[in-house]
């Protein structure tokens, strides 16, 4: 595991951005693993701009998201689908067609997280996978628990993920208590990771991540067992290392 502690939040988000750019310059077919939150907002902001200048062309690339919530129409504003055209593909030329999102509008579980799971294996797996942090140490939506779940599966949102995810709804009592997610497993088969955590408040879960056991108590730090992972934090994130 390569750890880059950054000097700010702007710093953080060009440094991943740049991999993820590398990536498709390298390969311009690559499959991208993506995630949403508010961490990732920066350097979705540097492709575009990457785009912008000419220096990237996404016209070949496919993504994955992590996850979405279960009920919530793709065109809903806090839908995951919804932040992604937003922040990425509404302003580069991806095929939209080769982005994928969970189907939170399929309320046939089993169906919906298998068939995600197939999309994935046909497209040959991901090449290069996206993870934010959250405070408890999820990575997608596999919240602490007592096993590392395998594959996209739905999964029950704890109390302090709904808390956190509240700010982004008009009432905590909008805020979905469900969601599908890619799995532990389906994740640790990217042939690279990077994970971006910024602000001191993630500085704890950093530290138990990046140097504490590996527990599926703290999801996140199954991380620690990939080949090819870079964790890229701020100062304020990386403070306790």
């Amino acid at each position: 595991m390569e750890i880059v502690i950054a000097s700010s939040y702007d710093d953080m988000s060009r440094r991943a951005a740049d991999v993820f750019a590398a990536q498709v310059q390298q390969n311009p077919e690559t499959v991208l693993g993506l995630a949403t939150g508010s961490t990732p907002i920066g350097l979705y902001a540097a492709l575009v701009k990457d785009y912008e200048d000419g220096a990237v062309d996404f016209s070949k690339v496919t993504t994955f998201n992590l996850d979405e919530y279960r009920g919530l129409d793709p065109e809903h504003d806090q839908s995951y689908r919804y932040f992604m055209q937003k922040n990425l593909f509404d302003h580069v030329n991806i095929d939209v067609a080769n982005t994928h999102v969970p189907n939170g509008a399929d309320p046939d579980a089993e169906a919906a997280c298998a068939a995600y799971e197939a999309g994935i294996a046909e497209a040959g797996g991901v090449d290069l996978q996206l993870l934010g942090l959250g405070h408890n140490g999820h990575i997608g939506f596999n919240e602490p628990c007592d096993c590392f779940p395998v594959d996209t599966h739905l999964v029950q949102l704890t109390e302090s993920t709904i808390q956190a995810n509240s700010r982004l709804f008009d009432s905590i009592d909008d805020v979905p208590r469900e969601a599908y997610t890619m799995g532990i497993g389906t994740i640790m088969k990217a042939r690279r990771i990077v994970m971006v955590a910024s602000g001191k408040d993630k500085a704890e879960i950093v530290k138990a991540v990046v140097s504490g056991p590996v527990t599926p108590e703290v999801p996140a730090s199954v991380l620690q067992l990939h080949p090819n992972v870079t964790v890229f934090v701020d100062a304020e994130a990386g403070s306790l290392l």
